[in-house]
């Protein structure tokens, strides 16, 4: 059935082996139990440079400008103390740009960081994108301040407020999109702008 020099499927010694089996160890291998365990929790703590490799392999990462207490917590050698005051200077509106801002906020040599450089990011954000939008509540506010909301102009603040007159609040987004007749766009857009 085979000639000379084809594989058979069969050992020396008569046994079966799968045409996968001589790969099967270095698979093994290959995925640790330290790896299988970081591959199965992404928000496990990194315990070693190896750790923080495997993480980078896997494609997780730590944005630096917008990491919580808990992501840098992760890092190996850095204590709650050091991950709070990281926080709470990127919270104050500072920004990290590079391994090298970090060590001067810490105060620590540029050396000590490096093992964490393959899992760090330094994402840009302008102060606007930090700073949360005010929601309007249809339900109260005044033909002004609705008429100062993006996509919502002068007629349509006068209606928004005619109707709550007329029928009553307004239940959900929904509902007062259902009152208003509001074109999909419209509606999609102002979505995010009221609360009810």
């Amino acid at each position: 059935m085979f000639s000379k020099g084809q594989y058979s499927g069969r050992s020396l010694r008569g046994e079966t082996l799968a045409p996968w089996g001589r790969w099967s160890k270095h698979l093994r291998d290959w995925v640790s139990p330290r790896r299988r365990q970081l591959l199965a929790n992404p928000y496990a703590r990194f315990e070693s440079a190896e750790d923080v490799t495997i993480a980078a392999e896997a494609g997780i990462t730590i944005d630096a400008n917008r990491a919580t207490v808990d992501d840098w917590l992760r890092l190996p050698g850095l204590s709650i103390h050091q991950a709070r005051s990281l926080v709470e200077l990127s919270q104050s509106g500072l920004q990290f740009y590079c391994l090298e801002d970090l060590a001067a906020a810490l105060s620590l040599p540029l050396q000590a960081l490096r093992l964490w450089e393959p899992v760090l990011r330094f994402y840009h954000y302008d102060a606007q994108s930090c700073v949360q939008p005010v929601l309007i509540n249809p339900n109260h506010a005044t033909v002004e301040q609705l008429s100062q909301v993006a996509g919502i102009d002068l007629y349509l603040a006068r209606q928004i407020v005619q109707q709550r007159q007329a029928f009553g609040p307004y239940q959900s987004f929904a509902h007062f999109h259902q009152r208003l007749r509001l074109p999909t766009t419209l509606a999609s857009q102002l979505m995010y702008a009221l609360r009810f």
